[in-house]
């Protein structure tokens, strides 16, 4: 799992050197549902590895989730050491569905690559 001290460095140099890409649909999202694809997509990177593809774009989505869940965190003034056991917690469960193959966690995956943006 990312830490916070790193998801916080790459967040600063990604908004810093990133220009703004114009949104076609502002994506608004509750904390529960970022903490979710956070925990979905880090799963899925773990399982893929970052080798291939497949595996940079698992890694992409997952940064970007796991950053977004970070700042809500923040910008609610949820202390961070709780926000961070939700990542983990989502990522265990994340990582024993995907595992086994369970639909809606696949799913879950899916929706949730799609709709962070690219990061490269």
């Amino acid at each position: 799992m990312l830490s916070v001290a790193l998801a916080m460095s790459v967040l600063l140099a990604f908004s810093q050197s990133a220009p703004a890409a114009p949104a076609a649909r502002p994506l608004v999202v509750s904390y529960a549902d970022a903490v979710a694809c956070a925990g979905v997509t880090q799963a899925g990177s773990e399982l893929e590895g970052n080798e291939s593809a497949r595996g940079r774009l698992l890694f992409d989505a997952a940064l970007y989730w796991s950053l977004a869940t970070i700042q809500m965190g923040q910008a609610s003034g949820r202390p961070t050491t709780l926000t961070e056991r939700d990542l983990s917690s989502a990522r265990i469960r994340a990582v024993r569905e995907l595992s086994r193959g369970v639909p809606t966690t696949v799913e879950k995956l899916e929706r949730c690559v799609k709709s962070a943006p690219s990061l490269g």
